[in-house]
C-alpha cells in the first residue's frame, strides 16, 4: 500500500483556561459558590496571620497575585516594591469574589532604606515569620532583588522570569525560603513534570525529529517564555536535536501576529499562547502540543498557593531550602 503524503497530525495535549485580563479590579465572580460562602470561608482561613509583600504593582501580574491572596485569605502587607520609574504612591487592591481589599503603598526600587525600615515595622507588628515576599517585577530585577531578600532573610516568591537564573541559584543557595518557577500555572506545571518524566524514561525517542516553537505574549513581555525554555528542553532530549531557544524561537509581540495565532482580542494585554511541533525527517508524521492561556488567574491562584506552601515549611521549623511548583505540586498544596 502507499503512504499518503499527508502528515499524520496528532495533538498530544492542550491546555486552554479563558480569564479576563486583570488590571486593579478583579474579573467578575464565575466561582459556583457564592461570594457570601466565600467570604466566610476567607475570613476562618488559618492564614490570615500572615502579610504578603507584594513587588511589582501596579504590573497586572502582580496585582493579579495580590488579588489571589486577598481570595485566597492571606493578607496583604500594607507597603511593597514597585519599579524606579513609578512614583511612591498609596493604590487599594481589591478582589470582587470575597470583597476583600487593602491599601498598599508602593515603595520605588531605588530608595531601598525606606524599603528596609518599611520591612523592619511591618515584622515588629506581624512577627518576622509571618511576612513573605512575592516578586512579579521585571526581567532586569530578578537577581538584584532575589540578593535583596537574601540579605533581609525574607523568604519569597519568585514569579519572574528573566534574569540570570545559574546566578540566582548561587545566590539563593541553600538556608533560605524560595519558591522559584518559571510558571505559576498548575496545570502546566504538571504538564512540564510528565514531560519531563517522558524525556528522562524515553530519550531520543524521537531522534531526529525537527523542533518548531511558536510563543506569544502580550507587547509588555521582555523575555523569551520560561514555559517554553523548560519544555523546549524535555522536547530536544526527545529528538536528541541541539534547539536554542533564543535564535530558533518564534516570539510573537505585535497584536497583528497574535490574533492570526489564535488570540482573543480581549487577551491582548494577559496570554500565554504555546505550540511546539516535532516533525519526522520525512515529513510524513507531527507531533503538535499546545498550551493556550487568556488572563492571568491561573499563574496568580497558582502564586498564591506556593506562598502558602512556603508559609508551612517556614513554621515547621525547618532549615531553609529552596523550592519548586513541582514541590508545591507534589505536596498536594495547590487548591
Amino acid at each position: 500500500m502507499a503512504r499518503s503524503s499527508l502528515p499524520v497530525r496528532v495533538v498530544l495535549l492542550i491546555f486552554l483556561i479563558s480569564s479576563p485580563a486583570c488590571s486593579f479590579v478583579a474579573p467578575k465572580l464565575y466561582h459556583v459558590r457564592s461570594a457570601m460562602n466565600l467570604r466566610a470561608s476567607v475570613d476562618a482561613s488559618p492564614y490570615r496571620d500572615l502579610h504578603v509583600m507584594v513587588n511589582g504593582m501596579p504590573g497586572p501580574m502582580a496585582t493579579a497575585a495580590a488579588q489571589a491572596c486577598l481570595r485566597k485569605g492571606l493578607s496583604l502587607a500594607p507597603v511593597g516594591l514597585t519599579g524606579p520609574d513609578v512614583e511612591a504612591c498609596t493604590i487599594e487592591v481589591k478582589d470582587e469574589d470575597t470583597g476583600r481589599s487593602a491599601s498598599v503603598r508602593l515603595i520605588s526600587s531605588v530608595d531601598m532604606d525606606e524599603a528596609e525600615a518599611s520591612l523592619l515595622g511591618l515584622r515588629a507588628g506581624a512577627g518576622e515569620e509571618n511576612v513573605v515576599a512575592i516578586d512579579y517585577t521585571h526581567p532586569s530585577a530578578v537577581n538584584g532583588n532575589a540578593r535583596w531578600y537574601v540579605e533581609q532573610r525574607l523568604p519569597f516568591v519568585m514569579g519572574t522570569t528573566g534574569g540570570d537564573r545559574e546566578e540566582l541559584g548561587r545566590d539563593v543557595g541553600e538556608g533560605n525560603f524560595a519558591v522559584i518557577a518559571p510558571n505559576m500555572g498548575k496545570q502546566i506545571v504538571a504538564m512540564q513534570a510528565a514531560l519531563e518524566d517522558l524525556a528522562n524514561k524515553f530519550p531520543a525517542a524521537f531522534a531526529g525529529y525537527k523542533l518548531d516553537v511558536t510563543e506569544s505574549h502580550q507587547k509588555t513581555k521582555a523575555d523569551t517564555s520560561g514555559t517554553a525554555r523548560a519544555v523546549i528542553g524535555s522536547l530536544s532530549a526527545l529528538s536528541a536535536v541541539p534547539f536554542d531557544v533564543d535564535s530558533e524561537t518564534k516570539m510573537l509581540r505585535d497584536d497583528a501576529s497574535s490574533l492570526d495565532f489564535g488570540v482573543s482580542k480581549d487577551a491582548l494585554n494577559g496570554h500565554a499562547f504555546h505550540t511546539y511541533r516535532l516533525t519526522s525527517p520525512d515529513g510524513s508524521v507531527r507531533f503538535e502540543l499546545q498550551h493556550n492561556v487568556e488572563g492571568r488567574r491561573v499563574y496568580a491562584e497558582g502564586t498564591a498557593d506556593a506562598v502558602k506552601f512556603l508559609y508551612k515549611k517556614i513554621r515547621e521549623g525547618k532549615a531553609g531550602k529552596v523550592y519548586s511548583m513541582i514541590n508545591v505540586l507534589e505536596e498536594g498544596a495547590l487548591e
